[in-house]
C-alpha cells in the first residue's frame, strides 16, 4: 500500500542518483570481469555470478528507492495479477522476435560474422555448465533485472514527476527506451534497429499490461532462445 507522495523535488533527486548507481551496478561486473580476468573472464561459470551480482544489488538498491519514496515493486509492476495471460502474451511476443531475427535478419545482415553474434560467440567455453550460465545472465541479469529497473523502476517513478499524467508517462516511456538502447551502445544502423525493437516491444508490453511480468518473460525468452540458437548455429 503506498503512503503520501513524497516532494516532487526529492523524487527527482533520489530518481537520477538511483539511475546513476543502478548501471554502475549493472557495468561493474562486466568490467571486473573483463578486466581482470578473474577465473577466465567473462565466460562460463563467471557469467551466473555476474547476473547473480546484477539481480541482487539492483533489487537492493531499488528496495531502499522505493522505501524512500514510499513505493514498493508492486507499484513498479512487479505482481502476480494476470499472470497466465500476461505469459501467454509475453512468450508470444518473444517467440516471434526470436524466429523474425534467426529466420529473416540475421541470416541475412551478417550471420557469424556479425559483431554481436562474434561477441557471443566469444562468452561461449563449450561447456554445458557455461551454457547454462550464459542462459542465466541473459535470463536473471536481462529478462528480470533489466525490466524491473529498465521499465518498472524507470517509468514508474519518472513518470511521477510530471504533473501532467499523460505527458510524464509519455516521456518517461520515451526516456527509459532511448537510456536502455544507449546502455547497449549502438554504433551502426544494424545495431540501432536490434536494440530498438525489442526494446520498444518490451516496453508497450509493459504499459499494455500495467504489470512487469510479460515483458519479463519476452526479454527473457528471446535472451534464453538466442544464447541457444547462437549456440546451435554458429558456435564451434
Amino acid at each position: 500500500m503506498e503512503k503520501k507522495p513524497v516532494s516532487r523535488k526529492k523524487l527527482w533527486l533520489v530518481f537520477w542518483i538511483t539511475v546513476l548507481i543502478g548501471y554502475m551496478l549493472f557495468i561493474l561486473p562486466d568490467v571486473f570481469f573483463g578486466v581482470t580476468k578473474f577465473n577466465g573472464g567473462k565466460i562460463g561459470v563467471n557469467l551466473f555470478y555476474m547476473s547473480i551480482f546484477q539481480l541482487i544489488s539492483v533489487c537492493a538498491l531499488l528496495h531502499f528507492s522505493l522505501k524512500s519514496l514510499h513505493l514498493s515493486f508492486q507499484s513498479i509492476g512487479l505482481m502476480v495479477k494476470g499472470w497466465k495471460r500476461d505469459v501467454l502474451l509475453g512468450s508470444g511476443i518473444g517467440l516471434l522476435w526470436t524466429l523474425l531475427q534467426f529466420l529473416w535478419f540475421i541470416p541475412t545482415t551478417g550471420g557469424a560474422d556479425r559483431e554481436d553474434i562474434q561477441g557471443m560467440l566469444s562468452m561461449y567455453d563449450g561447456s554445458i555448465p557455461g551454457l547454462l550460465s550464459f542462459i542465466a545472465l541473459g535470463v536473471i541479469g536481462g529478462g528480470i533485472t533489466e525490466e524491473i529497473f529498465n521499465r518498472g523502476f524507470f517509468i514508474s517513478v519518472l513518470k511521477r514527476g510530471f504533473s501532467k499524467p499523460k505527458l510524464g508517462l509519455g516521456t518517461a516511456s520515451v526516456c527509459s527506451i532511448l537510456i536502455f538502447s544507449l546502455g547497449h551502445m549502438p554504433v551502426s544502423a544494424l545495431d540501432w534497429f536490434d536494440i530498438l525493437v525489442p526494446t520498444v516491444l518490451y516496453t508497450l508490453l509493459f504499459l499494455y499490461t500495467g504489470r512487469l511480468t510479460a515483458s519479463i518473460v519476452a526479454h527473457g525468452l528471446y535472451n534464453c532462445l538466442a544464447i541457444l540458437m547462437v549456440y546451435l548455429v554458429y558456435y564451434g
